[in-house]
Protein backbone atom coordinates (compact mmCIF):
# COMPACT_ATOMS: atom_id res chain seq x y z
CA UNK A 1 0.00 0.00 0.00
CA UNK A 2 1.22 3.52 -0.82
CA UNK A 3 1.61 6.15 1.91
CA UNK A 4 2.88 9.71 2.20
CA UNK A 5 4.26 11.39 5.28
CA UNK A 6 5.17 14.92 6.32
CA UNK A 7 8.80 16.00 6.70
CA UNK A 8 10.53 19.35 6.76
CA UNK A 9 13.53 20.62 4.85
CA UNK A 10 16.28 22.01 7.11
CA UNK A 11 19.98 22.86 7.07
CA UNK A 12 20.02 23.98 3.42
CA UNK A 13 23.14 25.23 1.71
CA UNK A 14 24.26 25.90 -1.87
CA UNK A 15 27.19 24.15 -3.52
CA UNK A 16 29.61 25.84 -5.89
CA UNK A 17 27.65 24.33 -8.79
CA UNK A 18 24.43 25.89 -7.59
CA UNK A 19 22.90 22.69 -6.22
CA UNK A 20 20.96 22.84 -2.94
CA UNK A 21 22.07 20.43 -0.21
CA UNK A 22 19.47 19.90 2.56
CA UNK A 23 18.48 17.60 5.36
CA UNK A 24 15.12 16.06 6.20
CA UNK A 25 13.56 13.61 8.63
CA UNK A 26 11.03 11.10 7.37
CA UNK A 27 9.06 8.00 8.38
CA UNK A 28 9.15 8.10 12.16
CA UNK A 29 8.27 5.30 14.57
CA UNK A 30 5.10 5.25 16.68
CA UNK A 31 1.37 5.68 16.08
CA UNK A 32 -0.27 7.71 13.28
CA UNK A 33 -3.96 8.15 12.51
CA UNK A 34 -5.56 7.40 9.13
CA UNK A 35 -9.12 7.60 7.86
CA UNK A 36 -10.63 4.15 7.67
CA UNK A 37 -11.97 4.45 4.13
CA UNK A 38 -8.49 5.50 2.91
CA UNK A 39 -6.84 2.29 4.15
CA UNK A 40 -9.51 -0.19 3.13
CA UNK A 41 -11.55 -0.13 6.32
CA UNK A 42 -14.62 2.04 5.58
CA UNK A 43 -16.41 0.60 8.61
CA UNK A 44 -13.85 2.31 10.86
CA UNK A 45 -13.73 6.09 11.30
CA UNK A 46 -10.14 6.20 12.46
CA UNK A 47 -7.39 3.60 12.10
CA UNK A 48 -4.41 3.68 14.43
CA UNK A 49 -1.36 2.49 12.48
CA UNK A 50 1.83 1.53 14.31
CA UNK A 51 5.32 1.79 12.82
CA UNK A 52 7.58 -0.50 14.91
CA UNK A 53 11.18 0.64 15.28
CA UNK A 54 12.44 -2.71 14.03
CA UNK A 55 10.60 -2.11 10.74
CA UNK A 56 11.44 1.59 10.31
CA UNK A 57 15.14 1.05 11.01
CA UNK A 58 15.60 -2.33 9.34
CA UNK A 59 18.55 -2.57 6.94
CA UNK A 60 16.28 -3.16 3.95
CA UNK A 61 14.12 -0.15 4.76
CA UNK A 62 17.05 2.23 5.34
CA UNK A 63 18.79 1.00 2.20
CA UNK A 64 15.71 1.81 0.11
CA UNK A 65 16.19 5.52 0.87
CA UNK A 66 19.60 5.61 -0.85
CA UNK A 67 19.41 7.70 -4.07
CA UNK A 68 15.61 7.89 -3.86
CA UNK A 69 14.36 10.64 -6.24
CA UNK A 70 13.09 14.03 -5.07
CA UNK A 71 10.05 15.37 -6.99
CA UNK A 72 8.21 18.70 -7.22
CA UNK A 73 4.86 17.70 -5.66
CA UNK A 74 3.71 14.11 -5.60
CA UNK A 75 3.49 12.45 -8.99
CA UNK A 76 0.37 10.64 -10.06
CA UNK A 77 2.24 7.37 -10.26
CA UNK A 78 5.24 5.88 -8.49
CA UNK A 79 8.62 7.05 -9.69
CA UNK A 80 10.43 4.39 -11.76
CA UNK A 81 13.23 4.27 -14.30
CA UNK A 82 10.63 4.86 -16.99
CA UNK A 83 9.55 8.30 -15.70
CA UNK A 84 12.47 9.31 -13.48
CA UNK A 85 13.95 11.81 -15.97
CA UNK A 86 10.60 13.63 -16.25
CA UNK A 87 9.80 13.71 -12.52
CA UNK A 88 13.05 13.93 -10.49
CA UNK A 89 14.50 17.31 -9.42
CA UNK A 90 17.09 15.77 -7.07
CA UNK A 91 17.82 12.73 -4.97
CA UNK A 92 18.74 11.42 -1.52
CA UNK A 93 22.49 11.81 -1.68
CA UNK A 94 23.78 9.14 0.75
CA UNK A 95 22.48 6.36 2.95
CA UNK A 96 19.74 7.18 5.44
CA UNK A 97 20.30 6.55 9.15
CA UNK A 98 18.45 6.49 12.44
CA UNK A 99 17.92 9.82 14.24
CA UNK A 100 15.89 9.28 17.41
CA UNK A 101 12.46 8.12 16.29
CA UNK A 102 12.99 9.39 12.74
CA UNK A 103 14.93 8.37 9.63
CA UNK A 104 17.48 11.11 8.77
CA UNK A 105 17.88 11.86 5.06
CA UNK A 106 20.60 13.95 3.37
CA UNK A 107 19.36 15.12 -0.03
CA UNK A 108 20.45 17.28 -2.92
CA UNK A 109 18.27 19.31 -5.33
CA UNK A 110 19.67 19.89 -8.80
CA UNK A 111 16.77 21.52 -10.63
CA UNK A 112 17.00 25.36 -10.58
CA UNK A 113 13.22 25.88 -10.58
CA UNK A 114 12.72 23.48 -7.66
CA UNK A 115 15.61 25.07 -5.76
CA UNK A 116 14.03 28.49 -6.25
CA UNK A 117 10.74 27.21 -4.82
CA UNK A 118 12.42 25.74 -1.75
CA UNK A 119 14.31 28.96 -1.10
CA UNK A 120 10.97 30.72 -1.42
CA UNK A 121 8.00 29.40 0.56
CA UNK A 122 7.81 25.78 -0.55
CA UNK A 123 9.74 24.38 2.42
CA UNK A 124 8.04 21.08 3.14
CA UNK A 125 8.69 17.56 1.94
CA UNK A 126 6.31 14.63 1.84
CA UNK A 127 7.83 11.16 1.80
CA UNK A 128 6.17 8.74 -0.59
CA UNK A 129 6.73 5.10 0.38
CA UNK A 130 5.20 1.67 0.14
CA UNK A 131 4.61 -0.83 2.94
CA UNK A 132 2.58 -3.83 3.92
CA UNK A 133 -0.25 -3.09 6.33
CA UNK A 134 -0.71 -5.98 8.76
CA UNK A 135 -4.11 -5.86 10.47
CA UNK A 136 -4.57 -6.94 14.05
CA UNK A 137 -5.17 -5.26 17.40
CA UNK A 138 -2.11 -4.77 19.55
CA UNK A 139 -0.37 -2.63 22.15
CA UNK A 140 2.94 -0.79 21.66
CA UNK A 141 5.76 -1.19 24.22
CA UNK A 142 4.74 2.16 25.74
CA UNK A 143 1.11 1.05 26.16
CA UNK A 144 -0.62 2.57 23.10
CA UNK A 145 -3.26 0.52 21.30
CA UNK A 146 -3.20 0.09 17.54
CA UNK A 147 -5.33 -1.49 14.82
CA UNK A 148 -2.61 -2.32 12.28
CA UNK A 149 1.12 -2.02 11.82
CA UNK A 150 3.39 -1.25 8.88
CA UNK A 151 6.03 -3.73 7.74
CA UNK A 152 8.44 -3.91 4.79
CA UNK A 153 8.68 -0.10 4.51
CA UNK A 154 10.40 1.08 1.30
CA UNK A 155 10.83 4.68 0.10
CA UNK A 156 9.78 5.60 -3.46
CA UNK A 157 10.37 9.36 -3.54
CA UNK A 158 10.40 12.62 -1.60
CA UNK A 159 8.02 15.31 -2.86
CA UNK A 160 8.50 19.05 -2.34
CA UNK A 161 5.08 20.39 -1.26
CA UNK A 162 3.56 23.65 -0.08
CA UNK A 163 3.21 24.28 3.63
CA UNK A 164 0.15 22.53 5.01
CA UNK A 165 -2.79 24.79 5.68
CA UNK A 166 -3.20 23.45 9.22
CA UNK A 167 0.49 23.93 10.07
CA UNK A 168 3.71 22.08 9.43
CA UNK A 169 2.76 19.24 11.78
CA UNK A 170 -0.60 18.62 10.05
CA UNK A 171 -1.33 16.45 7.07
CA UNK A 172 0.82 17.08 3.98
CA UNK A 173 -0.10 16.33 0.41
CA UNK A 174 -3.69 17.57 0.44
CA UNK A 175 -3.84 17.45 -3.30
CA UNK A 176 -1.77 14.29 -3.74
CA UNK A 177 -3.23 11.27 -5.42
CA UNK A 178 -0.16 9.10 -4.94
CA UNK A 179 -0.68 7.73 -1.43
CA UNK A 180 -2.55 7.83 1.84
CA UNK A 181 -1.51 10.49 4.34
CA UNK A 182 -1.96 10.63 8.10
CA UNK A 183 -4.08 13.36 9.62
CA UNK A 184 -4.49 15.36 12.79
CA UNK A 185 -7.92 16.26 14.24
CA UNK A 186 -7.61 19.92 13.14
CA UNK A 187 -6.77 19.02 9.54
CA UNK A 188 -8.95 20.39 6.69
CA UNK A 189 -8.59 18.15 3.62
CA UNK A 190 -9.81 20.78 1.17
CA UNK A 191 -10.58 24.50 1.29
CA UNK A 192 -14.15 23.84 0.22
CA UNK A 193 -14.96 21.16 2.75
CA UNK A 194 -17.03 22.38 5.70
CA UNK A 195 -16.01 20.85 8.97
CA UNK A 196 -18.96 19.36 10.88
CA UNK A 197 -18.93 19.42 14.67
CA UNK A 198 -20.54 17.15 17.22
CA UNK A 199 -21.56 17.99 20.75
CA UNK A 200 -20.05 15.63 23.30
CA UNK A 201 -20.76 15.81 27.02
CA UNK A 202 -17.65 15.51 29.18
CA UNK A 203 -18.21 15.52 32.96
CA UNK A 204 -21.58 17.19 32.42
CA UNK A 205 -20.16 19.92 30.18
CA UNK A 206 -21.22 19.96 26.48
CA UNK A 207 -18.23 20.36 24.14
CA UNK A 208 -18.23 20.78 20.34
CA UNK A 209 -15.63 18.60 18.63
CA UNK A 210 -14.94 17.07 15.23
CA UNK A 211 -16.06 13.57 14.32
CA UNK A 212 -12.56 12.34 15.02
CA UNK A 213 -12.50 14.16 18.34
CA UNK A 214 -15.83 12.63 19.27
CA UNK A 215 -14.46 9.20 18.43
CA UNK A 216 -11.39 9.72 20.58
CA UNK A 217 -13.42 11.12 23.49
CA UNK A 218 -15.90 8.24 23.24
CA UNK A 219 -13.07 5.74 23.30
CA UNK A 220 -11.50 7.41 26.33
CA UNK A 221 -14.85 7.56 28.14
CA UNK A 222 -15.42 3.89 27.44
CA UNK A 223 -11.99 3.01 28.78
CA UNK A 224 -12.60 5.15 31.85
CA UNK A 225 -15.95 3.42 32.47
CA UNK A 226 -14.27 0.02 32.14
CA UNK A 227 -11.54 1.10 34.54
CA UNK A 228 -14.14 2.34 37.06
CA UNK A 229 -16.04 -0.95 36.77
CA UNK A 230 -12.88 -2.95 37.39
CA UNK A 231 -11.95 -0.69 40.30
CA UNK A 232 -15.41 -1.11 41.87
CA UNK A 233 -15.21 -4.89 41.47
CA UNK A 234 -11.74 -4.94 43.01
CA UNK A 235 -12.87 -2.72 45.90
CA UNK A 236 -15.91 -4.96 46.53
CA UNK A 237 -13.72 -8.06 46.55
CA UNK A 238 -11.29 -6.30 48.90
CA UNK A 239 -14.05 -5.32 51.33
CA UNK A 240 -15.48 -8.86 51.21
CA UNK A 241 -12.06 -10.30 52.01
CA UNK A 242 -11.66 -7.83 54.91
CA UNK A 243 -15.09 -8.76 56.28
CA UNK A 244 -14.24 -12.46 56.11
CA UNK A 245 -10.93 -11.83 57.84
CA UNK A 246 -12.65 -9.74 60.54
CA UNK A 247 -15.15 -12.57 61.15
CA UNK A 248 -12.29 -15.06 61.41
CA UNK A 249 -10.46 -12.83 63.90
CA UNK A 250 -13.67 -12.39 65.92
CA UNK A 251 -14.00 -16.19 66.20
CA UNK A 252 -10.41 -16.47 67.34
CA UNK A 253 -10.92 -13.68 69.89
CA UNK A 254 -14.01 -15.47 71.25
CA UNK A 255 -12.05 -18.72 71.53
CA UNK A 256 -9.24 -16.90 73.34
CA UNK A 257 -11.77 -15.38 75.76
CA UNK A 258 -13.28 -18.83 76.32
CA UNK A 259 -9.91 -20.38 77.05
CA UNK A 260 -8.95 -17.46 79.26
CA UNK A 261 -12.10 -18.08 81.29
CA UNK A 262 -10.96 -21.64 81.90
CA UNK A 263 -7.55 -20.63 83.15
CA UNK A 264 -7.42 -20.75 86.96
CA UNK A 265 -5.86 -18.05 89.03
CA UNK A 266 -3.04 -19.03 91.40
CA UNK A 267 -5.42 -18.92 94.35
CA UNK A 268 -8.05 -21.03 92.57
CA UNK A 269 -5.39 -23.50 91.52
CA UNK A 270 -4.16 -23.79 95.12
CA UNK A 271 -7.72 -24.44 96.29
CA UNK A 272 -8.23 -27.10 93.66
CA UNK A 273 -4.93 -28.84 94.54
CA UNK A 274 -5.80 -28.73 98.24
CA UNK A 275 -9.28 -30.11 97.61
CA UNK A 276 -7.80 -32.95 95.58
CA UNK A 277 -5.27 -33.73 98.28
CA UNK A 278 -8.02 -33.72 100.93
CA UNK A 279 -10.15 -36.07 98.84
CA UNK A 280 -7.26 -38.49 98.33
CA UNK A 281 -6.44 -38.41 102.09
CA UNK A 282 -10.06 -39.13 103.05
CA UNK A 283 -10.30 -41.90 100.45
CA UNK A 284 -7.14 -43.57 101.77
CA UNK A 285 -8.39 -43.21 105.35
CA UNK A 286 -11.66 -44.93 104.48
CA UNK A 287 -10.21 -47.55 102.11
CA UNK A 288 -6.44 -47.61 102.34
CA UNK A 289 -5.98 -49.94 99.34
CA UNK A 290 -8.14 -47.93 96.95
CA UNK A 291 -6.36 -46.81 93.74
CA UNK A 292 -6.73 -43.07 93.04
CA UNK A 293 -4.07 -42.43 90.40
CA UNK A 294 -5.51 -41.15 87.15
CA UNK A 295 -9.09 -41.07 88.48
CA UNK A 296 -11.41 -38.08 88.53
CA UNK A 297 -12.85 -36.90 91.82
CA UNK A 298 -16.16 -38.62 91.08
CA UNK A 299 -14.36 -41.84 90.14
CA UNK A 300 -12.40 -41.75 93.43
CA UNK A 301 -15.62 -41.40 95.45
CA UNK A 302 -17.17 -44.30 93.56
CA UNK A 303 -14.07 -46.46 94.07
CA UNK A 304 -14.20 -45.82 97.84
CA UNK A 305 -17.90 -46.72 98.07
CA UNK A 306 -17.30 -49.90 96.05
CA UNK A 307 -14.31 -50.80 98.25
CA UNK A 308 -16.42 -50.40 101.40
CA UNK A 309 -19.84 -51.61 100.29
CA UNK A 310 -19.25 -53.67 97.19
CA UNK A 311 -20.49 -53.31 93.62
CA UNK A 312 -23.91 -54.64 94.44
CA UNK A 313 -24.59 -51.78 96.83
CA UNK A 314 -24.45 -49.18 94.07
CA UNK A 315 -25.47 -51.20 91.06
CA UNK A 316 -27.77 -49.09 88.92
CA UNK A 317 -27.52 -46.12 91.27
CA UNK A 318 -27.16 -42.52 90.12
CA UNK A 319 -24.03 -40.46 90.76
CA UNK A 320 -25.90 -38.44 93.38
CA UNK A 321 -26.64 -41.60 95.37
CA UNK A 322 -22.97 -42.67 95.18
CA UNK A 323 -21.84 -39.22 96.35
CA UNK A 324 -24.32 -39.39 99.26
CA UNK A 325 -23.05 -42.80 100.34
CA UNK A 326 -19.47 -41.50 100.14
CA UNK A 327 -20.42 -38.56 102.39
CA UNK A 328 -21.92 -41.02 104.92
CA UNK A 329 -18.70 -43.01 104.89
CA UNK A 330 -16.74 -39.82 105.47
CA UNK A 331 -18.98 -38.95 108.46
CA UNK A 332 -18.62 -42.43 109.94
CA UNK A 333 -14.86 -42.32 109.47
CA UNK A 334 -14.76 -38.98 111.24
CA UNK A 335 -16.65 -40.55 114.22
CA UNK A 336 -14.27 -43.49 114.28
CA UNK A 337 -17.20 -45.99 114.50
CA UNK A 338 -17.61 -49.02 112.28
CA UNK A 339 -20.59 -49.26 110.04
CA UNK A 340 -22.41 -52.48 110.95
CA UNK A 341 -24.94 -51.94 108.18
CA UNK A 342 -22.16 -51.70 105.61
CA UNK A 343 -20.82 -55.05 106.79
CA UNK A 344 -24.27 -56.53 106.31
CA UNK A 345 -24.94 -55.15 102.86
CA UNK A 346 -21.39 -55.22 101.49
CA UNK A 347 -22.04 -58.41 99.55
CA UNK A 348 -25.77 -57.92 99.40
CA UNK A 349 -28.53 -59.23 101.70
CA UNK A 350 -29.17 -63.02 101.67
CA UNK A 351 -30.81 -65.79 103.78
CA UNK A 352 -27.65 -67.91 103.91
CA UNK A 353 -25.87 -68.99 107.11
CA UNK A 354 -23.02 -66.69 106.21
CA UNK A 355 -25.39 -63.77 106.37
CA UNK A 356 -26.61 -64.94 109.76
CA UNK A 357 -23.04 -65.11 110.99
CA UNK A 358 -22.29 -61.63 109.78
CA UNK A 359 -25.41 -60.36 111.50
CA UNK A 360 -24.52 -62.13 114.76
CA UNK A 361 -20.98 -60.82 114.71
CA UNK A 362 -22.16 -57.30 114.04
CA UNK A 363 -24.66 -57.53 116.92
CA UNK A 364 -22.03 -58.86 119.28
CA UNK A 365 -19.67 -56.06 118.40
CA UNK A 366 -22.39 -53.49 119.00
CA UNK A 367 -23.19 -54.96 122.46
CA UNK A 368 -19.49 -54.92 123.30
CA UNK A 369 -19.25 -51.29 122.30
CA UNK A 370 -22.27 -50.39 124.40
CA UNK A 371 -20.84 -52.17 127.45
CA UNK A 372 -17.53 -50.45 127.00
CA UNK A 373 -19.30 -47.16 126.85
CA UNK A 374 -21.31 -47.91 130.06
CA UNK A 375 -18.21 -48.97 131.96
CA UNK A 376 -16.39 -45.85 130.94
CA UNK A 377 -19.30 -43.76 132.12
CA UNK A 378 -19.23 -45.37 135.61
Amino acid sequence: MQFTDAVTVSGTRRTSDGYLVAEAKAVRTGIQLYLGDEVGKPEMQVVRVYRPAEEVFSDASLQSFTHAPVTDDHPKDAVTSANWKDLAVGEVSTAAKKDGEWVWLPLILKDAAAISKVEGDKRELSAGYTCELVWGDGVTPDGQQFDAKQTNIKINHLAIVDRARAGSQARIGDGATWGVSPFTPDHKPTEEKIMTLKTVTVDGIPVEVTDQGATVIGTLQSRLADANTKFTAAETAHQTALAAKDAELAKKDAKIDELAGKVLSDADLDKKVQARADLVSVAKAIAKDVKVEGLSDAAIRKAVVVAKLGDAAIAGKADAYIDARFDLLVEDAAKGAPDPFAAVVKDGLSQSSDADKVTTDAYAQMVKDLKSGTAAAN
